[in-house]
């Protein structure tokens, strides 16, 4: 055993435990609706407390009052009320003050202008100047075009990736089977991801933040209507059920590699129907449930935008095969440092043995899809400032890039597919090489018969009856696959003397390729391994 990776592998297990809590939203941001929601709660939370002062109020103070965004306290007369920016406003600067002041005779104080209760929020609103939005938009682009770029980058080599293993029968396989469908799962939450993009953010949808204008107008809901409200929905539930297959499929993969490793399976093709349906029946179906449900009590706008606890729906299984997963790669990880141990211990040093484990572990993590866990405790929604950056950085980098190290692991780093690339490209080698010579023996005559006309050789060693035998054979190539210096082919193309006498005794002016494998041992090898 090894105590420290023991140690480790429970505080991991404790940290991801800990974190159970933590929203599993793939688009964890606070919409206009969920902003509404919060400033629902806290009003009605204002509304209790100042039930509760009424009693403690004094004539001579200025009384405690919910504006629309903050529960203002009871106010001394002639004195400033300052209250910390309220947290659960997402745009706010949750490190400023909101500020009142309470005149003398007891009332506060009045913007003429407009004719309101007057209040300094500047200190909240920051982010809403010129400045912060443009240095929230400078973030917002470089995550944008972080995204954009992974996505694309693991959609081209998903791609290329299934057409290798489709192609190649020798590759067909349940193993790779499997791959397939975990590939086609990163490829439909990419375009998934791109189609959102397309309908949420270039359209009128683009403006359902929260903006200061809201903040004004009470945060009332937007009436505009939206014509392209069902589209979007048809979209957003696409985009929840793609991203579901996908954490579902990872799942597959880690049950399918834990199985060979700990179980014997007596039918793979009975066993492959039922990885199928855990990775593209479960998600169907709770996301189907949150369709039905959301459809039926919370039909409001996109349904991008959340509606309280329903989102738990599709991110507690979701969550679940996170969970699940990272108990797996733990276990695998477990039985690889023993095995290593068990087989390495006398042969390298322990820093080789890490070593080895290590580059064992880093494969296996993406693989896993253990870079979910790593802010799992963290909602976008807790945290703010460089450590938000930090997170969505990390975040939109391995989710984005994840495509193409599957892809690489399973299929371009694959010994398998390596070697039946290798194959194809040498066969396709011999048969320009073999075409070639093919189209020199046509078009190069053995010079006129005694009673005939001159006769072409029409086939790869093939004479005319009067023919020389210089004139038909092309000088072998060295770089022809298979080729050996010295053989039978070296100076003259599958040349055999004892099969041309036979053939100029009976005439015959062809030669068939199994009679040249006859006389040549090298070249049956040589054709089974390239054909």
């Amino acid at each position: 055993s090894v105590p420290v990776g023991g140690v480790t592998v429970a505080l991991l297990c404790c940290c991801l435990l800990s974190s159970a809590w933590a929203l599993v939203d793939p688009d964890d941001v606070l919409t206009k609706e969920e902003q509404i929601y919060l400033l629902v709660e806290a009003k009605e939370k204002c509304q209790r407390d100042i039930k509760a002062q009424l009693e403690k109020i004094r004539d001579n103070s200025c009384p405690p009052e919910w504006d629309g965004i903050i529960c203002w306290p009871q106010g001394s007369p002639s004195q400033e009320v300052s209250v910390p920016c309220p947290d659960y406003i997402y745009d706010f600067n949750h490190k400023g003050h909101a500020y009142r002041y309470c005149s003398a005779y007891g009332t506060w104080a009045m913007a003429l202008s407009i004719n309101k209760t007057w209040a300094n929020y500047t200190e909240c609103a920051l982010l809403f100047s010129p400045e912060g939005r443009s240095r929230e938009k400078e973030v917002f682009d470089r995550l944008h075009l972080m995204y954009t770029v992974g996505y694309s980058i693991s959609l081209a080599s998903l791609i290329v990736a299934i057409c290798i293993l489709s192609y190649f029968k020798r590759l067909h396989c349940t193993r790779n089977y499997i791959h397939v469908h975990l590939f086609t799962s990163f490829i439909c939450r990419a375009v998934s991801i791109f189609v959102k993009d397309v309908v949420l953010y270039s359209g009128p949808l683009a403006s359902d933040r929260v903006r200061e204008d809201d903040f004004k107008a009470g945060m009332g809901p937007s009436q505009g209507q939206r014509s392209h409200l069902v589209g979007c929905k048809v979209v957003v539930t696409l985009f929840l059920y793609f991203l579901a297959t996908n954490h579902y499929w990872i799942l597959v993969e880690g049950l399918y590699l834990h199985s060979l490793i700990f179980m014997a399976f007596l039918s793979n093709k009975s066993y492959l129907w039922v990885l199928i349906i855990i990775g593209w029946g479960l998600p169907a179906v709770f996301v189907s449930v949150w369709a039905s449900v959301r459809a039926s009590l919370a039909d409001t706008q996109c349904w991008d935008l959340s509606a309280g606890n329903m989102k738990w729906i599709y991110q507690v299984p979701i969550l679940a095969a996170i969970v699940v997963n990272f108990f797996l790669f733990l276990n695998i990880v477990r039985v690889l440092a023993s095995k290593l141990w068990e087989t390495t211990t006398g042969k390298l040093d322990p820093r080789q043995q890490y070593r080895q484990l290590l580059k064992s572990t880093l494969v296996l993590m993406p693989l896993f899809g253990v870079h979910y866990v790593v802010f799992m405790a963290m909602p976008y929604t807790e945290v703010s400032g460089v450590l938000w950056q930090i997170q969505m950085h990390y975040e939109m980098l391995f989710n984005s890039s994840q495509g193409f190290f599957v892809a690489f692991i399973y299929c371009f780093c694959n010994g398998e597919v390596q070697a039946e690339i290798k194959k194809a490209h040498f066969r396709r080698l011999l048969a320009l090489d073999v075409g070639q010579k093919a189209r020199a023996g046509r078009c190069c005559c053995a010079g006129p018969a005694p009673h005939g006309p001159p006769s072409c050789g029409t086939s790869l060693a093939g004479r005319g009856p009067g023919g020389t035998r210089r004139g038909l054979l092309l000088p072998a190539r060295p770089n022809l696959p298979g080729y050996t210096p010295g053989s039978c082919a070296s100076h003259h193309l599958l040349h055999c003397p004892a099969q041309e006498t036979s053939q100029k005794n009976r005439g015959e002016n062809t030669v068939d390729l199994t009679d040249l494998t006859q006389c040549h041992p090298n070249l049956t090898k040589e054709l089974e391994t390239m054909l």
